[in-house]
């Protein structure tokens, strides 16, 4: 994995919570493909409340019947290797919205013991 600096592609994938791919969720095979591929990096984050396409707001409150909650991947890498990892949700993604936005790395930064785990106390590894 290459340390990201300068200006990167943050390719943001949102899906439904209960979106699955061949009995998996969908945002679990989003970022393990994305780490096969050798990207710097995926996270997946979990909405409170949200709607899309179908125009039906689902929510975590606790009376409402939805569970199927929105769920944002994020990776980020080179623009080259983003458009390049582009095809992989071609088949994956069937109802949701894929963006691509330009952003600057400022920090990327790995533990050298492979742990991912960072010092706060100083910023550097313990």
């Amino acid at each position: 994995m290459t340390r990201l600096t300068g200006t990167v592609l943050r390719l943001t994938v949102y899906v439904g919570e209960n979106d699955t791919w061949h009995h998996r969720p969908l945002y679990s095979e989003i970022v393990h493909r994305a780490h096969a591929a050798g990207l710097a990096g995926a996270s997946v984050f979990r909405g409170v409340e949200g709607f899309g396409t179908s125009s039906v707001v689902h929510t975590s409150r606790l009376l409402s019947l939805s569970e199927d909650l929105p769920v944002a991947v994020v990776v980020v890498d080179t623009e080259e290797r983003v458009r390049a990892f582009l095809p992989e949700l071609d088949g994956l993604v069937g109802e949701g919205l894929v963006l691509l936005d330009r952003c600057e790395a400022v920090r990327h930064v790995r533990r050298d013991d492979g742990t991912g785990a960072t010092d706060r106390t100083g910023g550097a590894p313990r």
